[in-house]
């Protein structure tokens, strides 16, 4: 394998970087520009292999395909306008000369300033199923490093064992609540395209991995998964008005939608509200410009209502059948109590397929462990001989 296959990209990466020394500044635009060096590069050597085997294929950079993002740089969005565009060039390649497309994951290009731009954490999964709502595929794949997605995060619970089957609704809440195997966004084209997505482990190829699709049997399942989100801000607001005041809680978002800081869990009433601040959102920034924030957030709250903020708690998400909450729930509290745990937010998502408790993060690997064990682990009975508890046998 020669050299020259990404020597030119090298030499623009010195000049790129001895720019950077120079002027001594990384602005996000040129961050992206820098970390595509790495993908186009790996590309490309990958696609010069599959040659030498034998194997007829074609490198692409995704953002000379037709992947049209936003302008948010690092973080970008994309656009409708990339279906067609990638549909077309890889279709009519394909047409006139067969080969296997090694497409690079993660990049797009800007609509407005035609820059490369990333698209964020879980980029190359969202750039895998893109090109599968275009194609119109009867399948997508996601190769990872377990054998799908789990019943909870192995390095919390070493006893974690895959899940089957998913709903997209499943994955989607998965993922937004702190499952690394899926990133939210890249489940999107799939769901949209009704193309079922299969999970994979590269190092355990035999292993079934998990089957992501539109609907599933859900008549024996209770529990799908248990998934953590750590380091959440908690904030009780209680309005200083008396009941009945309306638009409250309109003001109250409004707040929150001026600061661009996403919430995470909502529960309401008419005259109060506890909610969690998306860590993702707030915490990437700068820890000065975190403490600002949220000083500023409890300012402004403070001007309409009584405000509590609770940092170090963690998000329990239990993932599982809806029709079955009372149960999940029984067991879920029966669990904590036994542990001497204080639930101190409790809700239920609008997809009806996640039940959300927030804790103290120095509870919350404790909660995991005990939860998968008597959701997963365990069968509880009704214990006929007291009348109000349950008795747990090994299954």
């Amino acid at each position: 394998m020669h050299v020259k296959i990404f020597s030119e990209h090298l030499e623009e990466l010195e000049l790129l970087l001895n720019g950077i020394a120079m002027m001594k500044e990384l602005t996000k635009r040129t961050q992206d520009y820098l970390v595509s060096f790495g993908e186009c590069m790996s590309t490309r050597i990958f696609a010069a292999y599959l040659n030498k085997l034998g194997v007829k294929a074609r490198q692409y950079d995704a953002f000379e395909i037709g992947f049209i993002t936003t302008d948010d740089f690092t973080n970008a969005d994309i656009l409708e306008a990339t279906y067609p565009a990638v549909a077309k060039r890889l279709n009519g390649d394909w047409l006139s000369d067969p080969a296997i497309a090694i497409v690079t994951g993660f990049l797009g290009k800007a609509q407005k300033s035609c820059a490369v731009t990333t698209l964020g954490r879980g980029g190359s999964d969202l750039t895998a199923t893109t090109i599968g709502k275009a194609l119109g595929l009867p399948e997508i794949q996601v190769w990872k490093d377990v054998d799908g997605v789990l019943t909870c995060d192995p390095n919390i619970y070493p006893k974690a064992e895959p899940v089957p089957f998913l709903t997209f609704d499943e994955a989607a809440e998965l993922a937004y609540f702190g499952a690394q195997v899926l990133h939210p966004q890249s489940m999107r084209p799939a769901r949209e395209g009704d193309i079922p997505v299969r999970v994979k482990n590269s190092y355990n190829p035999k292993a079934p991995g998990t089957l992501i699709t539109k609907e599933r049997d859900m008549s024996k399942a209770i529990l799908t998964s248990i998934v953590l989100k750590r380091n959440v801000t908690m904030l009780d607001i209680v309005s200083t008005r008396m009941l009945g005041q309306y638009g409250f809680l309109a003001k109250v978002f409004s707040i929150f939608e001026d600061l661009g800081i996403s919430v995470d869990v909502v529960a309401t009433s008419e005259v109060s509200v506890s909610l969690t601040l998306d860590p993702s959102k707030l915490w990437s920034r700068e820890l000065i410009q975190q403490a600002s924030e949220l000083d500023h957030v409890v300012e402004e709250l403070e001007k309409i209502a009584v405000v509590n903020l609770l940092q170090n708690r963690s998000i329990i998400s239990l993932i599982g059948n809806v029709q079955q909450s009372s149960l999940i729930l029984e067991k879920a509290f029966c669990v904590l109590r036994r542990l001497g745990v204080t639930v101190q937010m409790i809700s239920q998502g609008a997809s009806k397929v996640n039940i959300s408790l927030v804790v103290n993060d120095t509870e919350a690997d404790e909660c995991v462990r005990a939860l998968h064990e008597a959701f997963f682990e365990t069968k509880l009975q009704r214990d006929y001989t007291n009348g109000n508890g349950y008795v747990a046998k090994s299954s």
